[in-house]
Order: structure tokens, then sequence, then C-alpha cells
């Protein structure tokens, strides 16, 4: 039987034109798209779409877009074996990183892909980051089963998990990378998996879609001369939930009674502190050096190597679930969908 593929045309710059005036590249429609894409038809798949209207550029990315394309797959589901879903870079990262949680029990390719240059130039990246998005999401192990199963960012020569990437460059065509976690799948003049970092499966339960997402989060970037009363008024924000704290290394922040009293009062209040690390490679070692360790026990969540993508979208996704913050600050340290790696803390 041929593979049956559900494209979810969202928008980016892989489906945009030249404005003939202002010369800005604004989203266009998806046959637009597929006319530039004849290669398409030789797969020989059943290829069906469902197109976001108006197509939009992925920094108006929101809550309500991600709802709508969880919908999407979840309401068809049993009728495809796999899906891409085409999307501006700019916002992809956190959109794999939600859709991961979202989809419970996913079992079937979720394969995100867009492009650094439209489809319609002549050198472009679109055309083959689409082609092999639909190939993989095709593909079928020995069993029969897919041999993906889970959301994945598929650029250029790598396929990354959803939730452990970043975008990492605004020019160059490989675009994405993982710095946590190896890539899924190499691709040269074939596709190679490492079926050692696939997610896996062990039985198939059917999806459960959960698509309420609590948005009273926000990130605070610790920086060396951070004012007192800035931070105050930011940890005290009128209805704020959760916070994802960025501090330096191994999940260092400063040391001062200030510093660590604030924090704690909120910690106290509720709010639930997560901290993740600016860098991007390496994870939060909570007690590794004395300003992690004063963190830790005021009461703060070491993320562990969760980038900041996965970080902000997985507590949303929490509180979304009516949790209450001791809750939510337990389940923040859990894998839930190969999310983060949990490392001894000493």
């Amino acid at each position: 039987m041929k593979p049956r593929i559900l494209i979810v045309y969202t928008g980016g710059t892989i489906g945009m034109i030249e404005d003939p005036v202002s010369k800005a590249l604004k989203p266009f429609d998806f046959s637009h798209l597929m006319e530039n894409v004849p290669k398409v038809k030789m797969l020989d798949y059943e290829i069906d779409n469902i197109q976001f209207t108006p197509p939009i550029d992925s920094s108006d990315m929101d809550v309500e877009h991600w709802q709508m394309i969880a919908r999407s797959i979840a309401d068809n589901y049993h009728k495809y074996d796999g899906f891409v879903v085409l999307h501006g870079t700019d916002t992809m990262a956190y959109t794999a990183s939600a859709l991961s949680f979202m989809l419970g029990n996913l079992c079937k390719p979720v394969i995100i892909t867009g492009s650094q240059l439209p489809i319609g130039e002549v050198r472009t990246d679109g055309e083959e980051n689409l082609i092999t998005a639909l190939q993989i999401a095709a593909d079928r192990d020995e069993t029969g089963c897919p041999t993906v199963r889970e959301v994945a960012i598929l650029f250029e020569n790598y396929l990354w998990r959803g939730n452990r990437s970043t975008k990492r460059s605004a020019d160059n065509f490989n675009a994405f990378k993982s710095n946590n976690y190896p890539a899924l799948a190499k691709i040269g003049l074939g596709i190679s998996f490492d079926y050692d970092a696939l997610r896996k499966i062990h039985r198939a339960l059917p999806l459960e879609p959960r698509y309420n997402l609590d948005t009273h989060v926000m990130s605070i970037d610790l920086f060396p001369g951070l004012n007192e009363n800035l931070l105050r008024y930011q940890l005290s924000a009128p209805g704020i939930k959760g916070i994802v704290l960025r501090t330096y290394g191994a999940g260092n922040g400063p040391t001062q009674k200030w510093f660590i009293d604030t924090v704690r009062e909120a910690v106290d209040r509720g709010v639930v502190i997560l901290n993740v690390t600016q860098c991007v490679n390496g994870a939060v070692h909570a007690s590794r050096y004395m300003g992690g360790d004063y963190l830790a026990a005021a009461g703060v969540i070491p993320g562990h190597d969760l980038t900041f993508e996965a970080a902000i979208t997985k507590m949303m996704y929490l509180f979304g679930l009516g949790l209450d913050s001791n809750e939510v600050a337990r389940r923040l340290a859990i894998p839930i969908a190969g999310e983060l790696t949990i490392t001894p803390q000493r």
C-alpha cells in the first residue's frame, strides 16, 4: 500500500514569495508551494494537506496555532501513516517542543521542516527538506512499524528530536542543532537512522492529545548588574505561575543575600521557578557550585539539560493540566517525551 502522509502547512519562508512593491517576503498558499516541487509526485505517496488560512510568518505563532496543529494531527491520526508540518524557522523549536508534550502516546512520525530560502527561488533548501521530510514520515522498520515515532525537526543534513532542538543560525542551511542529544538521522546520499537515539515505544497506546496550555509563565535571564527592584517586579507579576530562570554555566546565579531572598520569596508564594543554563551545551548541576546550590536550597527546580524552548512549553503544558505548583515542580524534573536527561546531582 502507498504511504499516506498528511501535510500541515502553517506558512513560513518555505512558502513565501517576494512582494513586488516592498520586496519583503510574505506567505503564499499551498498550491504555489507544491507547484515548485514537481518531484514530490515521484515519491508515489498519497499526500493530502491542511493549510492555515491565511498562512502565517512563524514569528506570529501562538498557543492557538499549536492547538490547531495538534488537532489537525489528532483528528486525522488513524487516517495517515505520518505527518509533515511545514513551518517557519524562527519558532520551529518551540512548536516541536509543545507538540511533543501535547501529543501524548504518539507512535507515528510528526516531522517538522521548512527552509531558509523560499521554495520558488532558483537556489533553495526548501525542495530537499520537503522531500526528505516526506520520505522520513513514510519510512518503516523491518517489522512494518514507523521508524520515527516522535516529533522531530528535519533540516538539511540532520533529523533532530524536536524538544531537544534549537535554532542556531539565521543564515546557514543547517539552521538547527541539538547540543545535548545526538541526531536521530543523518541525511547524505541516503538516510541513515541512529536507532539507539530514536524514541522507543514498547507498546502502542491510543493517542492522548492535550490541548490546554497555560500561558501564565515567563522567563528571566540573569546578567551582571541585574537590578534588585526590577527582579522583584518581575517575580511578582500579576497572575504569574511559573518562571524559567536562565542562569550561568552549570546553573549558577548570584550569591548575594538580596538575590536569594527574592527568589525564595517568590517560591514561597507558589511561583514555580525552573533553572536552565544559558549555555547552548551542557546541563544544570545545581550542587556543583555555591551559586547553584543556593538556588536549589531556595526551592528552584534544576532543569538538567532542557532547552529553553522545551522548558517554557513544558511549563505551559503542565500548568495547562490544572496541576498545582508542587505537582508541576515535581513533573518538570521528570522526562515526558525524551526532552531531558537526568544526571546525578552532587
